[in-house]
């Protein structure tokens, strides 16, 4: 990409006020955190419910950009870059988007429906790059801003595009329609996901079907609904497998040990095709590639090698423990330019070291000369301060000089033969290779070796769940997240790690030493202690910590070391007492509070805060209304006395949903980002954060009066086929999980549990499930979720999830 700022401000109708409108861009971006922005880029400052880019321009120009379409330009920026002011700056993005793309001439493959999306691009591309040069939606950017920011990636060098769209609501398709402008489009399926965004069902497949309003073919599913709402003209080649009619008949499906068979009809004519998996949507999947396939117009032989070759999609970058105290994010099943720009924001987002290293394979399908393209990367590895690259594979190799700090090796298994002789060791390792490199082998030797159970957790969830709660929020309100309990049983360093990333205000743990963790960890967010005992004082005054007092005596102490230390201004919070009556000030104890601190220099009242004891409970809404109007009227009297104006909080997660008129200058959040919520209307808007997973170790078939277990608690009344996981009390399950209590979820099926919950180990029952030893458990996560697990316990979502032991490997991933 170079496209003049002249041309630019006509495409986008903007005003424009700068002294460099001959200036080009090379490339686009929309985040002040990228370490990728140059003065060659163009920053659009979107504005989001809480938050808006502009507040950082100030920054970027300091940083070097150059060029910004804005809607306003902040004070004190005048003159100082290239701005072009628009009304709306995601409308501008998605317009500049649209005339980039009609720049280009080739054929698009527009993808849209609830499920399936991601699978099918990438299996489209590994189907059809032998023939073409493809450029496709990175990773599953298919929102409003991930289409514009896909699309932008095309160069002159592409023949072939495959983009999906997604959308949540109404008005959403016509936008991105006109930014992909799909010659072919593909509908995957029409479900569930985002129905509350729409009336009806017809109204959501309606919207979707805008994307292909002038695409040339559509391919889909034949349905009586889809049918009814495609436009005449439309050309339509549908698939069916119980109507006869369709362009292709699937009149036979047969499920094999590893692969399934299909028999359809085509044009008269009948065919077999073997795909290498068996589940439905995989299936589904696989039909509307054959479909695109056809429409190209390839032989069938063709179609069935290449279809065999299919593989499992992985769309997650993962974060792991690895050895020597090291860090392993794994993305180790692509190579391509856009997703390598992706993979080096997440790793500036998730380091937990200074020291940066990246495994990289041979780029393909840039579009560019390999040249060119060895050039961008060695630019993207200076922008992100990489210390060291190693690189995999003959291209990379011959382009080894442009990079600092580089060694090669010409395939994976010369890297593994001398890994032996490398130093890998308290650094944050990135691995990224194409699939044919077979990287899981290097993940393999670097990630900590521990047992198969894991709990995974969906950062993309956290997000999404930090930027829901942030949009209830008050224009200004700041926000404290909640890390304690290792991240509620999550992990802590790399949530905050994330949380830092996206620049929430302050980071709450209940004891010193989680503090002390996430500042040797390299956080630099604010971080609140607020349970501490006086003895930890020296240690949160070594690391920068900032204690809650809550009592006289504590404030004493506190003082006295402070004194000791000549400290000046240190950071302290006041919590106060209002009615939960566990820790903090009382009333009658305010007085003497406000004459201890008036005239101190040592300290610095930051924040004052109270805790509601029935946020969650509108039962006694009136008791929190107390609560709240003691609040106001306890920290009113210190801030008077005192001439101060701290940071006021006092609601919770549920009280953010429930008192909006009491978030003061802060609320906290906790539960809530980890997906639960005490409303289960609020709950079904919150997304899943942690999936407790595991495998089948073992499966056996006993007899009826044979029993399972200790103390023969469960006792079989007929044959019953029986597996074992292993996991346990010992790992955080409770034992009133069993004896068919609980249950875990295979191959989407609910499994009993038999018999009582060991120290290391559970058994189900899987009589009526298709299922083999080393398939993978669901322990709780969708189904079962925790919020039931908790309801069937009798207890709390909170006790379910911290009680995960340690021993159980965190996986993060995006």
């Amino acid at each position: 990409m170079s496209i003049l700022i002249k041309d630019i401000i006509a495409t986008l109708g903007a005003t424009y006020l700068g002294t460099h409108p001959e200036e080009a861009v090379d490339n686009v971006s929309i985040d002040s955190r990228s370490l990728q922005n140059s003065s060659n880029s163009l920053f659009f400052a979107l504005v989001g419910p809480n938050n808006d880019a502009h507040t950082y321009i100030e920054d970027l120009i300091k940083a070097g950009v150059e060029n910004f379409v804005v809607n306003y330009i902040p004070e004190g920026c005048q003159d100082s870059a290239n701005f072009l002011v628009v009304p709306n700056t995601l409308d501008a993005l998605q317009q500049f988007a649209a005339y980039y793309r009609n720049q280009f001439h080739f054929p698009i493959i527009g993808l849209t429906g609830s499920n399936g999306k991601t699978i099918v691009k990438e299996w489209l591309n590994f189907l059809l790059s032998p023939d073409f040069n493809i450029i496709r939606s990175p990773k599953s950017y298919n929102s409003q801003v991930g289409v514009p920011l896909s699309v932008i990636a095309i160069n002159k060098k592409h023949n072939l595009g495959i983009f999906e769209a997604g959308i949540s609501t109404v008005n959403e398709m016509a936008k991105v329609e006109k930014v992909i402008r799909p010659t072919i489009g593909i509908f995957t399926n029409i479900g569930s996901s985002h129905d509350e965004g729409f009336k009806s069902l017809e109204e959501k497949i309606s919207e979707k079907l805008l994307l292909f309003k002038d695409s040339e073919v559509i391919i889909y599913q034949k349905n009586e609904l889809i049918d009814h709402n495609i436009q005449a003209s439309a050309k339509k080649m549908s698939w069916s497998f119980d109507q006869e009619d369709a362009d292709v008949y699937v009149y036979k499906k047969e499920i094999n040990t590893d692969s399934a068979s299909l028999q359809y009809s085509y044009q008269g004519k009948q065919f077999s095709l073997k795909i290498p998996f068996q589940d439905s949507a995989s299936i589904e999947n696989a039909i509307s590639c054959l479909l695109t396939l056809l429409y190209f117009k390839y032989d069938h032989e063709t179609i069935q090698s290449r279809m065999l070759l299919l593989y499992p999609v992985e769309m997650r970058l993962k974060v792991k423990n690895g050895i020597n105290n090291c860090s392993i994010i794994d993305d180790s099943y692509s190579s391509d330019f856009q997703s390598l720009k992706i993979a080096l924001d997440f790793l500036e987002s998730q380091k937990q070291f200074p020291k940066k290293t990246v495994i990289l394979s041979d780029i393909f399908q840039s579009g560019l000369s390999n040249e060119e393209l060895y050039a961008r990367v060695a630019r993207l590895v200076v922008f992100n301060n990489i210390n060291r690259i190693i690189g995999i594979g003959e291209t990379i190799s011959d382009f080894k000089e442009l990079f600092a700090n580089c060694i090669t090796y010409k395939t994976t298994a010369d890297f593994i033969a001398d890994f032996e002789n490398l130093d890998f060791s308290n650094e944050t390792i990135l691995i990224k290779g194409a699939r044919s490199f077979q990287f899981e082998e290097i993940v393999q030797l670097l990630e900590e070796k521990t047992h198969e159970t894991v709990l995974e957790i969906n950062l993309n969830a956290i997000s999404y769940n930090l930027n829901y709660f942030k949009s209830k929020l008050k224009p200004k309100v700041k926000i404290m997240v909640m890390v304690k309990a290792f991240g509620y049983g999550n992990g802590g360093l790399e949530i905050a790690n994330l949380l830092e990333h996206h620049k929430v205000d302050y980071l709450g743990v209940a004891f010193a030493d989680e503090g002390i963790s996430l500042k040797n960890g390299g956080i630099k967010t604010p971080i609140m202690v607020l349970n501490p005992e006086n003895t930890s004082f020296p240690a949160i005054i070594q690391h920068q910590l900032e204690p809650e007092i809550y009592c006289l005596k504590g404030l004493y102490a506190f003082l006295k070391i402070a004194k000791q230390k000549k400290l000046q201004h240190f950071p302290i919070h006041i919590k106060l007492d209002t009615g939960m009556h566990r820790l903090g000030f009382n009333e009658d104890t305010i007085e003497e509070l406000v004459a201890t601190l008036q005239g101190e220099e040592t300290v610095k009242v930051q924040s004052i805060l109270s805790h509601l004891a029935t946020s969650d409970d509108l039962v006694h809404r009136e008791f929190a209304f107390l609560q709240i109007a003691l609040f106001e009227k306890m920290s009113a009297r210190i801030m008077t006395a005192l001439a101060i104006n701290p940071i006021r909080h006092i609601l919770n997660t549920s009280g953010i949903s429930n008192y909006p008129d009491a978030q003061f200058n802060m609320v906290r959040l906790g539960i809530g980002l980890y997906g639960v919520s005490n409303d289960p209307a609020e709950q079904k808007y919150l997304e899943n954060v942690g999936t407790l997973k595991s495998v089948i170790s073992q499966i056996r078939t006993i007899g009826a009066g044979e029993s399972v277990g200790y103390g023969r608690r469960f006792m079989a009344q007929k044959a019953t086929r029986v597996a074992t996981i292993p996991i346990g009390y010992a790992d955080g399950i409770s034992r009133g999980w069993g004896n068919g209590v609980g249950y875990v979820t295979i191959k989407d099926k609910k499994a009993s549990i038999l018999g009582s919950v060991c120290m290391d180990m559970l058994m189900v029952d899987v009589s009526e499930i298709e299922c083999t030893e080393g398939d993978s458990v669901i322990i709780f996560g969708e189904s079962p979720t925790v919020i039931h697990i908790a309801k069937m316990l009798g207890t709390i979502p909170y006790e379910v999830l911290t009680s995960i032991s340690q021993r159980v490997k965190r996986v993060f991933y995006r």
